[in-house]
């Protein structure tokens, strides 16, 4: 399993309050959502009207893919042309399956 996250700061200068942010974030995010399917939420930098800060997760099983579609995405937020990003950061982490068979067998009298 492979999981590929990211944090985007995201300066948005045409904002004069939180309503106006809050509507640019919004398209961001629905339209990120509705195109690449992934989890994406503002999670920083809720009460500064001028500065927004986005993460996101995608999960998948070929990190190559992954890191493919965590570019699309950020390329995408960029041509959006809402908000500057100013600063991303990603990883692409890799997980084993944790559900492997065990190398041991179990008797039916084997104590655990």
């Amino acid at each position: 399993m492979v999981f590929g996250y990211g944090i985007v700061n995201l300066r948005i200068p045409e904002s004069g309050s939180l309503k106006r942010k809050r509507s640019v974030l919004n398209r961001i995010i629905k339209r990120v959502q509705n195109d690449f399917n992934v989890s994406i939420a503002e999670t920083g930098l809720l009460d500064n009207y001028k500065m927004a800060e986005i993460a996101f997760v995608i999960v998948g099983n070929d990190s190559r893919f992954i890191n493919g579609r965590v570019d699309q995405l950020l390329r995408f937020i960029e041509n959006l042309r809402v908000a500057e990003m100013l600063d991303c950061k990603t990883e692409i982490m890799v997980v084993s399956s944790f559900m492997e068979t065990p190398d041991w067998e179990v008797n039916k009298y084997d104590e655990f």
